[in-house]
């Protein structure tokens, strides 16, 4: 229910949003149309509520036009366009007294006679918007009473309530804990999905307007810097240049954002491949230290999460054997480092020359830290060390925390280096 074939709900054409004489956002072009989500992204002040208020005619235009099924929005009549459109701002609201069934019953306004009774039908639809975001519960508590969340649920639902083929939201997730953020979100996708509705919110979290959105438009210096599908649209690039991203990164494979280290700790090399790598990459990038990675393959979800985090990465063709000059590349990058961490890779054909990365940083003296019950198969302490082998990533951290890693050079300070040499 949410392709891009008959008419648009909403055209946005040539159109200029702000406030008095002075315009956030101009020569806006874009048109939604039924059952699709659609995600406003954009730093803070970019203009995101200010397009909302607009195409809810809370704001004139400052220049342009707004259509909605066709028709000019300001030519269409109060009570038709609130049957056609409902708005979930972030205003705080505290009706007193009120029941949450009598709040939600507030939507059926432009449904109702003039004296707002309602009828049968009116219950139903009330009934069932309660019943849309999980809060039949709640229908004889008092508004005052709810949380957070579940008065996102309500506001929600009293939008529903009206019947619209439009939902315009501010930030519907904003104050919200992780459970009720989900389920706002889950609730939001399936009213496109399974009621054809047209829903357009701002949101901050690119990665859930990257799982749940059929549009998104990205909004910046005063302009429409992409529109499209989030999976075309929202490449690293793009979302790092929209929120001027410096310690972190946006990586569509991964459907997420990576926070990269100050990485003054020390020197890791981690010897992952087939998915071992990702948790630790993280660890230890939070744990401050600079990543080297190896040999991994161009496909693998190590691969795209060692690059987001900044690691120099060793890789190789995917489904390809890892193969001697690989290994070569990979023994030079290593030497470098301070420590190494066998991530407890699966071993076999196309990868089992990783374990000679674990031999050689064993026979240099280095120090190995193996996420395995036992010795790797093949690996041999003979005039070397030998690895501190790691029950699980808990074990993992608390001998990261507790090793007496050296700092590098780079971080020492002249007094450092004075003691480091006169004891």
């Amino acid at each position: 229910m949410n392709g891009t074939t008959g008419q648009p709900v909403i055209e946005a054409c040539d159109l200029s949003v702000g406030y008095k004489n002075r315009p956030v956002a101009r020569d806006l072009n874009f048109s939604c149309h039924a059952g699709q989500f659609v995600s406003l992204l954009g730093p803070n002040g970019a203009g995101k509520t200010t397009l909302l208020r607009t195409l809810s005619r809370h704001r004139p235009p400052q220049g342009g036009e707004i259509r909605v099924q066709g028709r000019p929005l300001d030519r269409l009549p109060a009570l038709e366009l609130a049957r056609i459109m409902a708005v979930v701002l972030t205003d705080k609201i505290a009706p007193p007294l009120f029941t949450i069934f009598e709040f939600v019953a507030l939507g059926r306004y432009p449904h109702t006679d003039f004296l707002g009774r309602l009828g049968p039908k009116d219950r139903v639809t009330i009934t069932s918007s309660l019943a849309a975001v999980h809060a039949l519960d709640l229908a004889d508590r008092p508004f005052a009473d709810l949380s957070d969340g579940e008065r996102q649920k309500v506001l929600v639902a009293r939008a529903l309530a009206q019947e619209p083929r439009v939902l315009l939201l501010d930030e519907p997730t904003i104050h919200l804990d992780l459970k009720h953020r989900v389920e706002v979100m889950t609730i939001l996708r399936d009213l496109c999905r399974n009621k054809g509705i047209t829903v357009i919110a701002s949101l901050h979290d690119v990665d859930v307007a990257a799982k749940v959105s059929d549009r998104v438009a990205l909004i910046r210096d005063g302009g429409l810097v992409a529109w499209g599908t989030p999976e075309t649209v929202l490449s690293q690039q793009a979302v790092t240049a929209l929120y001027d991203f410096d310690k972190a990164e946006f990586n569509r494979h991964l459907g997420g954002i990576e926070l990269r280290g100050a990485g003054d700790r020390g020197r890791a090399f981690v010897v992952g491949g087939m998915g071992s790598g990702a948790l630790v990459y993280r660890m230890l990038t939070k744990k401050g230290f600079a990543l080297a990675t190896g040999v991994i393959h161009e496909n693998d979800l190590d691969c795209f999460v060692a690059r987001s985090l900044g690691a120099e990465c060793i890789a190789v063709d995917p489904m390809e054997p890892i193969n001697e000059a690989a290994i070569d590349r990979a023994k030079t990058l290593m030497a470098a480092c301070d420590l190494v961490v066998d991530c407890g890779f699966p071993v076999g054909p196309v990868n089992e020359a990783n374990l000679s990365l674990v031999q050689a940083a064993l026979e240099r003296g280095t120090t190995v830290l193996s996420l395995r019950g036992e010795l790797p198969p093949g690996i041999r302490v003979n005039g070397g060390g030998a690895p501190v082998l790691c029950a699980d990533a808990g074990h993992l951290i608390e001998t990261l925390e507790t090793f007496p890693f050296r700092r590098p050079m780079t971080a020492m300070t002249a007094h450092d280096e004075e003691l480091r040499c006169n004891p």
